[in-house]
């Protein structure tokens, strides 16, 4: 998935993100998880960067890959040099690393806008293949029950001074989809110009994601909900799964 207008406006519109409480989140569980230190540490479809630059800021070296070129011009002009992040454009099924890896995260239901099961099964693959052994892998989805109950078939709106977004999901062609519409309207001081983008997401019941995962030399240690660190329960939204590369 390569966002193209919506990287302009994708900060605004995920302003209630907490990013440093996230990168804490994933720290607590790399101390909880993780038998070594971590140092070099990956990203995966880093978006606007705004991950990255929290996990640098917690004395993690970060490489930050995502598919978006525009994302990543957004991520790079956001970083002033403070941090020695290393920004790569690549597909997550793509992915190729100069070496091998700590840890590695993956959040913001990326994976869930990766429609094809064979995809993601080839991204956990390429994960694994340069994770250290007994490396850390760290992903949320958001999980059926929110695709179901939350995404499907409603529409939100975001409003500002200078922008209008609406937000339209509906039921996809694809078991388990959802169909992302999102129109911008943005004001250039006479008029409002109008730009879109369709995105998709799948859902994936854990039973599956945890098979791919096997399948790709990754070891399932935990599966935790909205970002805690208790079960998940019938209506969790989000789910995290803790993974160890095998040694």
């Amino acid at each position: 998935m390569a966002y193209h207008c919506f990287a302009t406006y994708y900060d605004r519109l995920t302003w209630d993100v907490d990013y440093p409480g996230r990168a804490q989140y994933f720290q607590a569980l790399l101390q909880k998880y993780h038998r070594g230190k971590v140092e070099l540490l990956l990203d995966l479809a880093c978006g606007t960067g705004s991950l990255s630059l929290e996990l640098a800021r917690l004395g993690y070296d970060v490489i930050a890959v995502d598919g978006s070129e525009d994302m990543l011009s957004q991520a790079m002009e956001k970083n002033d040099g403070s941090y020695p992040i290393l920004f790569l454009c690549q597909q997550m099924e793509d992915l190729d690393l100069y070496g091998t890896i700590d840890a590695a995260v993956c959040a913001l239901d990326s994976i869930n806008h990766v429609t094809d099961p064979k995809t993601v099964l080839k991204i956990f693959q390429r994960v694994s293949l340069f994770m250290n052994p007994g490396g850390i892998f760290l992903f949320d989805v958001n999980t059926p029950y929110k695709h179901r109950e939350i995404l499907s078939d409603s529409t939100f709106v975001y409003e500002d001074d200078d922008l209008y977004c609406v937000w339209q999901n509906g039921p996809a062609d694809q078991e388990d989809c959802v169909e992302i519409t999102l129109d911008f309207f943005s004001w250039n001081g006479e008029s409002y110009d109008r730009e879109s983008e369709s995105l998709k997401e799948r859902a994936y019941a854990p039973k599956l994601l945890t098979e791919w995962l096997r399948e790709s030399g990754m070891e399932v240690l935990a599966i935790y909900g909205d970002d805690t660190f208790q079960a998940p329960v019938e209506n969790t939204q989000r789910l995290i799964f803790v993974t160890r590369k095998s040694e």
